[in-house]
C-alpha cells in the first residue's frame, strides 16, 4: 500500500497532515517548496570577499595618487631634472681651434673643438641655423645657446626671442636636426624640452650661464654675426 502523495506546487500550501507521526515525505522538500537558501557561511564569505576587493582597490588608487603627486612635486621642485651632464665626455676635453667643418657627437653640440672666432652671443637672435664651430666657441665663453626646431609654433618662437633679446651671454637660433622642439646648451650641459617651459629655461640660464664655461667672462661681442656658411 502506498502512502500519501506529497502535494505539488500547483496545489498551493498543503493542509496539515492528518495522520499520526510525520508524513511519508518528511525530510524531502515537496515540489512547492522554494530552493533552500545558501548556508550563512557562504554569504559571509561573499561579503568578506567583496569588502576585501574594495579595500585592495582603494589602496591601489591611493598608491597611484601618491606616485602621481610625487612626480608632479618633483617636476615642480626640480626644473633642472632633465639636464644631461656631458662634462666627462672626452670630446669636451679638446678645446683647440680648428678650421673647416667640425663633427660633434651631440645634437646640438655642447662643447669640444671650435673655430677661432665665436658667434656673437649678447642677446643675439638668429633666424637661420648657425655654424656649430662658432656657436661652441660662444659656449666656451660662458654663453647659453637656445635652439629650436623650425616647426616650433611661432608664438613659442616669439617667447624665446623676447627672453633672449637684450640679454648677455645668450643667443638663439633654429636647429633643424635636434630631436626635441627646444634645447638649451651650456658648455658641458644640455636640457631638451618639448615646449617653451619658462621655469625650466630660467633655471637653466641661472644655473649654467658663465659658471659652466672654461673661459667665463670672455667676450660675447665683436665675433661672428652671420648664420652658417
Amino acid at each position: 500500500m502506498t502512502g500519501p502523495t506529497p502535494p505539488s506546487y500547483q496545489e498551493g500550501t498543503p493542509p496539515p497532515y492528518p495522520g499520526p507521526g510525520q508524513p511519508p515525505w518528511a525530510g524531502q522538500p515537496p515540489a512547492y517548496y522554494p530552493p533552500p537558501a545558501p548556508p550563512r557561511g557562504s554569504r559571509r564569505g561573499l561579503v568578506i570577499g567583496l569588502v576585501a576587493g574594495a579595500v585592495v582597490l582603494m589602496l591601489l588608487c591611493g598608491v597611484g595618487v601618491v606616485v602621481a603627486a610625487r612626480l608632479i612635486r618633483q617636476r615642480n621642485t626640480d626644473p633642472l631634472g632633465t639636464v644631461v651632464d656631458y662634462r666627462n665626455d672626452p670630446v669636451l676635453q679638446d678645446k683647440n681651434h680648428r678650421d673647416g667643418p667640425i663633427s660633434y657627437p651631440h645634437t646640438p653640440p655642447v662643447g669640444g673643438p671650435h673655430h677661432a672666432v665665436w658667434q656673437n652671443c649678447d642677446g643675439d637672435v638668429y633666424t637661420s641655423p648657425l655654424d656649430n664651430g662658432y656657436a661652441v666657441h660662444s659656449l666656451e665663453h660662458g654663453a647659453v645657446w637656445i635652439t629650436y626646431r623650425p616647426d616650433l609654433d611661432p608664438a613659442e618662437v616669439s617667447e624665446l626671442r623676447q627672453r633672449v633679446q637684450g640679454g648677455e651671454y645668450i643667443f638663439l637660433s633654429p636647429y633643424p636636426e635636434q630631436p626635441t622642439k627646444v634645447s638649451l646648451q651650456a658648455w658641458g650641459y644640455q636640457m631638451r624640452l618639448d615646449s617653451v617651459d619658462d621655469r625650466a629655461i630660467d633655471a637653466f640660464i641661472t644655473a649654467y650661464k658663465g659658471s659652466a664655461a672654461p673661459e667665463p667672462g670672455a667676450s660675447c661681442s665683436r665675433g661672428w654675426t652671420d648664420p652658417a656658411g
